[in-house]
């Protein structure tokens, strides 16, 4: 049977093509800044659920949006959505698609699913559904009995949460936390897009100290440092709709070239990532090579104790380890008595808490550095004997976390850069109430008075052995 041409946005140059609806999946906690980061890009988004923002927008804008994101997982084109209690509606719904607008007939479009919470449980019988009734559909808008599928990939996907059914299409492929330079990781790696969001959430900007003394294979200071050159994440990678007949060449080139023309020089001021492992510092010199960055970031072998500074202002944006002993599921002895397991002294529940209740004499030698930790570790702030100025959950994979801010005060006029080498970003999104911090007031005199000394810290209420059951 002879095909007749598509009759996709791709192939009609003529007209000018349509938006997209799109939807920007991302880690739970992240929606804010991801809409943040897009109002900068001049997009417009909503908040449309956990974990999900929508926005309407071109082609052109999709590949802004795959190249400049840091904290998103991915964009998708939101093709439709719909009630799907049963599989009659489920096929019938998609095969009412005018799928031949969307994919050339030469497409390959596998599909993968998934069910919450709905009358529909067997994910595969789902997809099979959904793939039969694509199949149909395009063999009837391109008239013709063959679909090669030998063409450009189209990741279809069928998500149904309480019997509503979402159909999208992936135009990234490999989430966009594979920035393309991370080859050596470490045994607990972080993302890169969540670490992202640990400097985007902080008050360091290009020119500014940062120290990271659990660095590992160097991915927060490798994206801190990415974020003050201005160099967009997606730069070096490929993404899936570089092959779609509407994403041309020309407007890739185009986009790509614009992108790398926005870099900044090297930063004035090197940021310090340091870890007791001299041997993973290896892998993140390797990293920061491959991102661009090697001459932005001293890596150096030293325990957390011995990290120190001789400026008076900066930023600590760390990871430190927070394991959980498999089985009791504890991560420090207070866990363990919380759950009535006094037997669960040994090693594996004291080392954590050493290590944490060893902060604040650490940080002491950075009295008026502010300090950002994510961690799982429950006891933090009775560690540092202190509660956090803001608090945000974050999730590290499956790890629930929480993001502690705690702030230092802000730098005398003649202690920030002369020349800031990014925009300032804007103060940190939070959802939980705050309690602000004493500052120190600016002055455009050469010389300052002495800031008031502050306040002697709290006195750990930790106990110096585990407690009685």
């Amino acid at each position: 049977m002879e095909k007749k041409p598509s009759e996709s946005i791709a192939s009609s140059p003529a007209t000018a093509p349509q938006p997209f609806d799109l939807i920007v999946p991302c880690a739970f906690g992240l929606e804010a800044i991801v809409k943040r980061e897009l109002k900068g890009l001049g997009i417009e988004a909503t908040i449309s659920d956990s974990g999900r923002v929508s926005f309407r927008g071109t082609p052109e804008m999709v590949c802004q949006a795959n190249l400049w994101l840091r904290t998103a997982d991915r964009i998708l084109i939101r093709v439709a959505e719909f009630p799907a209690a049963d599989f009659d509606a489920l096929f019938e719904t998609t095969r009412q698609i005018n799928w031949g607008k969307l994919l050339p007939a030469d497409a390959a479009f596998p599909v993968t699913g998934r069910s919450i919470k709905s009358t529909l449980t067997s994910v595969p019988a789902c997809q099979r559904s959904v793939k039969r009734a694509i199949v149909d559909a395009m063999m009837r808008d391109h008239r013709t009995s063959e679909l090669p599928e030998t063409g450009p990939l189209y990741k279809v996907d069928v998500a149904i949460v309480k019997d509503v059914a979402t159909l999208t299409i992936d135009t990234t492929g490999r989430s966009l936390h594979r920035r393309g330079y991370r080859t050596h990781i470490s045994s607990a790696p972080l993302k890169e897009t969540l670490a992202s969001a640990m400097v985007l959430l902080s008050y360091w900007r290009s020119g500014r100290p940062l120290i990271d003394p659990f660095c590992g294979s160097g991915t927060i200071p490798i994206e801190a440092a990415r974020i003050g050159r201005n160099l967009a994440p997606g730069l070096e990678r490929e993404f899936a709709c570089q092959a779609w007949p509407n994403f041309s060449a020309e407007l890739w080139s185009d986009t790509r070239s614009t992108a790398a023309n926005q870099s900044l020089p090297p930063l004035e001021e090197k940021l310090l990532g340091s870890d007791i492992d001299g041997r993973v510092l290896t892998a993140a010199r390797d990293n920061a090579i491959r991102a661009g960055v090697q001459d932005d970031i001293h890596f150096q072998a030293m325990p957390v104790h011995e990290i120190s500074s001789s400026k008076r202002f900066g930023c600590v944006i760390t990871n430190p380890p927070y394991g959980q002993r498999i089985g009791s599921g504890h991560s420090s002895r207070f866990d363990a008595a919380d759950h009535g397991d006094p037997d669960s002294e040994g090693p594996e529940d004291w080392e954590l808490d050493e290590l944490y209740e060893s902060l604040p004499q650490i940080f002491e030698k950075l009295p008026t550095w502010s300090k950002y930790i994510l961690t799982a570790y429950s006891n933090l702030e009775r560690a540092m004997g202190r509660s956090a100025n803001r608090r945000r959950k974050l999730y590290n994979g499956r790890i629930e976390c929480t993001y502690y801010q705690y702030q230092g005060p802000k730098p005398y006029a003649s202690d920030r850069p002369a020349t800031e080498k990014s925009p300032a970003p804007a103060q940190p999104i939070t959802r939980e109430p705050t309690t602000s911090e004493p500052s120190v007031r600016e002055t455009n005199t050469s010389k300052h008075a002495a800031p008031e000394p502050a306040k002697p810290k709290p006195k750990s209420p930790w106990p110096k052995s585990p407690p009685n059951s």
